[in-house]
């Protein structure tokens, strides 16, 4: 007899951290699974900690940049399944737009294999996932709408 899954849920956070550059704006991408995957550096919320602390941390780990929040870009959710664990996880993912304050991509954590900027354009054709993409194209809108576009 097959087990039913177990059903948790997940909350994570994470960043659309920018940059002015070339007359417009460059934002970052984290690469994971080997290379295969490009998405916005994200992860999940410690106890204690609220969206935005986990975003500015979860951006400074995963690009090696520092960050400040400029405006919240809402939140994703999706289905995810982990076989050897029989768990289906219902994941909720917070975004902020973060403007950048300082660092280095070369100084992101081995929880990724890249981090690497690319104007605004290009990174909404790049990144792999759906929701990620939406996001990037409110913080695009969200750019124009600042006046910074």
């Amino acid at each position: 007899m097959i087990k039913p899954a177990v059903l948790k849920h997940q909350t994570s956070s994470g960043g659309v951290i920018f940059k002015k550059a070339d007359g417009g704006f460059q934002v970052v991408l984290v690469s994971v699974r080997g290379g295969r995957f490009w998405c916005l550096p994200k992860g999940l919320v410690d106890k204690g900690e609220t969206t935005e602390m986990t975003a500015v941390r979860e951006v400074r780990e995963e690009s090696g940049l520092t960050g400040k929040i400029v405006g919240s870009l809402g939140e994703i959710t999706y289905w995810y399944y982990i076989r050897g664990e029989n768990t289906k996880y219902r994941k909720t993912v917070h975004f902020y737009l973060m403007e950048y304050e300082g660092g280095e991509t070369s100084q992101h954590d081995s929880e990724v294999d890249a981090a690497e900027w690319f104007p605004i354009d290009e990174a909404i054709e790049k990144i792999s996932f759906k929701g990620d993409r939406s996001i990037l194209e409110k913080a695009r809108t969200m750019l124009a709408e600042r006046g910074q576009g």
